[in-house]
């Protein structure tokens, strides 16, 4: 099994999140709830990005994402 990857962009407010390389991205198709999912050539998502993650001010003071995970 390969490794979550999970990264924050402070600048965008971001939270972006890949199951696979994120070289292999390939096309994004933005959702209807601020979510892009993140496509190889193939089709398969290999990601997915969380548009406007935290409030304006959570952003600008964060240094800590808030990120809950677990194994079921």
């Amino acid at each position: 099994m390969k490794p979550i990857k999970v990264f924050f962009d402070r600048v965008g407010n971001t939270l972006n999140v890949w199951f696979d390389d994120p070289e292999k991205e390939h096309v994004s198709e933005e959702t209807s709830e601020e979510v892009v999912l993140v496509k190889d050539k193939d089709g398969k998502v290999i990601g997915f990005e969380v548009l406007n993650y935290l409030s304006a001010n959570e952003a600008r003071d964060v240094t800590v994402v808030p990120v809950e995970a677990a194994v079921i």
